[in-house]
């Protein structure tokens, strides 16, 4: 049980970081755009 939930909270920790990193590239794009 505790392995599994060590394994959610990595999961949700990883896709946050991504998110992070794609909102981050997408507002560099629109930078250079504009």
């Amino acid at each position: 049980m505790f392995f599994k939930d060590y394994i959610l909270v990595v999961f949700s920790t990883l896709i946050l970081i991504i998110f992070v990193l794609m909102g981050v590239a997408f507002l560099t794009l629109l930078e250079r755009k504009v």
